[in-house]
């Protein structure tokens, strides 16, 4: 890990006043010690953390990603009912899902309209909205 990559995690981490542990400096300088949001499953991130060597286990991914959640650096983004990813970007906005690849990306904030929401029932707010676009491949007209 560069100084620069270590700095990056080290400053993400104590943001959050999280102690910056290996496994969270690992974890963090793979989220974003270049700087840059991601979308992540846990399993894509264990594979990425082993790919480079780091000894960590998948049961340590999901609970520094639950971590990381709960600190704020990150939301949990639930495509369908045993999918979850996890994205860096905190900021509210929508989300484009990639069948095809099972992947996910941002989607435009300044395109969507949201015009009206359903009254929540008695007793409840409404804490957020998720936004999930899903999206295919066309294909080819033969």
């Amino acid at each position: 890990m560069t100084q620069v990559m270590q700095k990056i995690s080290s400053d993400w981490l104590s943001k959050a006043g999280l102690r910056p542990t290996r496994q969270r400096m690992t974890l963090a300088q793979l989220l974003v010690g270049d700087g840059q949001h991601r979308h992540v499953t846990a399993e894509s991130l264990f594979d990425a953390a082993k790919g480079q060597g780091d000894a960590v286990s998948l049961a340590t991914v999901y609970n520094t990603l639950r971590a990381f959640c709960d600190a704020g650096l990150m939301q949990e983004v639930t495509v369908d009912g045993s999918k979850s990813y996890f994205d860096t970007n905190t900021h509210d906005h929508p989300h484009f899902f990639w069948e095809d690849e099972g992947c996910l990306t941002d989607a435009p904030s300044d395109q969507l309209v949201i015009a009206k929401l359903p009254e929540a029932p008695d007793g409840a707010e409404i804490a957020s909205v998720d936004v999930v676009i899903r999206l295919r491949r066309k294909s080819s007209p033969r």
